[in-house]
């Protein structure tokens, strides 16, 4: 087949890859009965758990449906979790209600507390914010313990040949940012913070992270 009706295919198909993963996690949602199934293969929710103590306060930033801000409130003293999306917020309340939780409705980015907290999680929230190192200022000031799970660029060759071509290539189109490992280690360190340490997990950068 001639290379340039090749690659007239290709673009189409990965056209059309971009939109089945998006159809994909819509009727998975659905067919969990509203909860993603990357909650209980990628067990995420462990890690986050496992770097919390019994006496730690944690504020969860972007908290979406509250399931992970349950399961830490199950181990922690005492949780926060924000979401700017008002009926995330209702929804946590009805399902994910617990005496050592708060649920908040607010915008993060735009976040201002004197109170502080152990702890800081943000579960695939970062990539969603513009000013990301300013959050991170903010949050230097709050915590001196970052929890953060983000989503990685080079996390197959799908994705970057959609953006070699000039496609849609990011998992979500509210993301600002996916990333590369020495990408996300340079915000970090200009918000004021360092990797304690990290795994790369499911093309995601898993880390615990400790104010400089």
């Amino acid at each position: 087949m001639h290379p340039k009706i090749s690659l007239k295919i290709v673009r189409v198909l990965l056209r059309l890859h971009q939109k089945i993963y998006s159809m994909l996690g819509k009727f998975a949602c659905a067919a969990e009965k509203g909860l993603h199934p990357k909650h209980r293969l990628m067990n995420y929710h462990k890690f986050f758990v496992d770097n919390v103590s019994e006496n730690d306060s944690v504020l969860d930033l972007g908290c979406g449906n509250g399931a992970l801000s349950f399961d830490i409130a199950k181990k922690a003293k005492f949780v926060r979790a924000i979401d700017i999306n008002e009926l995330n917020i209702e929804f946590c309340r009805k399902k994910y209600e617990k005496e050592n939780i708060a649920y908040i409705l607010g915008d993060i980015e735009n976040i201002v507390t004197e109170e502080k907290f152990d702890i800081v999680t943000l579960s695939n929230v970062l990539e969603h914010v513009g000013d990301r190192i300013g959050l991170l200022r903010k949050l230097s000031n709050i915590s001196k313990k970052l929890i953060i799970r983000v989503p990685m660029l080079d996390r197959d060759w799908v994705t970057l040949y959609k953006k070699e071509l000039d496609l849609p290539y990011l998992l979500d189109p509210t993301h600002k940012i996916e990333y590369v490992l020495d990408m996300f280690m340079d915000e970090l360190k200009q918000g004021g913070f360092e990797t304690e340490k990290h795994l790369i997990r499911f093309g995601e950068i898993w880390a615990v992270c400790l104010k400089r």
